[in-house]
């Protein structure tokens, strides 16, 4: 198939998971272009039968705010008639599936069909949807697409209740790629890249995200606090956004600046993953909890809250520990309980890796989606 894909090439997860997504139809023999603004981050170059086109995006004094989502249309329906694609697949509703279906039109127009499919992430349902200036286009984009997917069955249940959707919406979970998220099994190697950020006797703790507002990164800088209070430990961020430098702050104030390591952006979070001991993530909400995953297939459970679709990730008390959202006592006392008790610690960390292979590895996740395109088209 000819797939043409588009997302928000920028630090995020629906961003992440769409160009994972390309990556991997490509390497089943699908030819796959990527129809965006700029170049997805984790595109590298490295990857046969992938494509990327660039939206220009006239900068023309009328235009107070340049019209992305037109020009993204016209470059979707020319990307599509010029390498003859199958569909389109777009990652987050707004304005990406409207974009979709304005090409759909463009192209019907020569008497050719493109199916497009809309895949629901997170916000673009529970924050951007909901506001009530794109509610209504929302909707009308979500039940005009050929297909639409969501990355859990809370987003799913939140989109039909909502929206008032009819629909039919598919649950296709966020994957990882089981080969390129896991641990590192020579012992050495791995104590030689912990000592990057921590002496031998040292815990490291981790958290990736976008450091928006609803990540808390100031709930991890507090839970790790604690932690550090009575477990010798490190933590390390990745990541950036607008909550990194109230982070900063925070830590300068609770003293142990010199304990947390902020890395800013990272390309190869696979091979960061692997040297922590726990994962911390006390999101406000989360549809998903791609960061977790990533963590789970790299032998690392987390400490996280209970919100959205991260129970369906994490089996609470075998691989991770879930807590309401602002309970940084109890989120310091499970991660602490955890840290002292290696035996305990090791069997999650087991289990944590046996439940990404077992559900969330790209070899289970993909044909989902190669057979929903397929379904489409016949």
């Amino acid at each position: 198939m000819r797939i043409g894909i588009t997302c928000y090439p920028t630090y995020g997860g629906s961003g992440v998971v769409a160009t994972e997504l390309g990556i991997e139809l490509a390497s089943l023999g699908h030819e796959v272009h990527f129809i965006s603004y700029s170049q997805p981050f984790r595109l590298n170059g490295r990857d046969t039968g992938i494509f990327y086109h660039e939206v220009p995006v006239s900068n023309y004094p009328l235009f107070e705010f340049p019209p992305y989502d037109l020009a993204l249309a016209s470059r979707m329906a020319e990307v599509a008639d010029f390498y003859e694609l199958d569909l389109l697949h777009v990652h987050y509703a707004i304005p990406h599936s409207v974009s979709a279906l304005l090409a759909r039109q463009m192209v019907a127009e020569k008497g050719r069909r493109l199916p497009f499919v809309t895949t629901l992430h997170g916000t673009d349902i529970t924050l951007v949807g909901l506001d009530r200036g794109y509610l209504p286009i929302t909707r009308y984009a979500i039940q005009e697409s050929d297909g639409v997917t969501s990355i859990s069955q809370y987003l799913k249940d939140k989109t039909l209740i909502d929206f008032n959707v009819t629909r039919h919406i598919e649950v296709v979970p966020n994957f990882v790629n089981c080969d390129v998220y896991q641990p590192i099994n020579d012992e050495e190697k791995r104590a030689e890249g912990r000592a990057r950020f921590a002496r031998p006797d040292e815990k490291i703790l981790m958290h990736l995200s976008n450091f928006r507002p609803v990540k808390r990164v100031q709930d991890v800088v507090k839970v790790f606090a604690k932690v550090a209070s009575q477990v010798p430990a490190q933590l390390v961020l990745v990541g950036d956004g607008p909550d990194r430098s109230a982070a900063e702050w925070l830590a300068h104030d609770l003293q142990i600046q010199g304990r947390i390591h902020f890395l800013g952006k990272q390309e190869r979070v696979n091979e960061l993953l692997p040297l922590a001991d726990l994962m911390i993530m006390p999101s406000e909400l989360e549809s998903f909890g791609l960061a977790a995953l990533e963590a789970m297939a790299c032998k690392v459970p987390s400490i996280a809250t209970r919100v959205g679709g991260v129970p369906e990730l994490i089996d609470n008390g075998v691989t991770g520990l879930l807590f309401p959202v602002g309970a940084v006592e109890d989120m310091a006392s499970g991660a602490i309980g955890l840290l002292k008790d290696p035996e305990r610690l090791n069997e999650m960390r087991g289990m944590a890796r046996k439940m990404a292979q077992k559900r969330f590895c790209s070899t289970l996740v993909l044909p989902q989606y190669v057979r929903f395109y397929e379904s489409l088209l016949g």
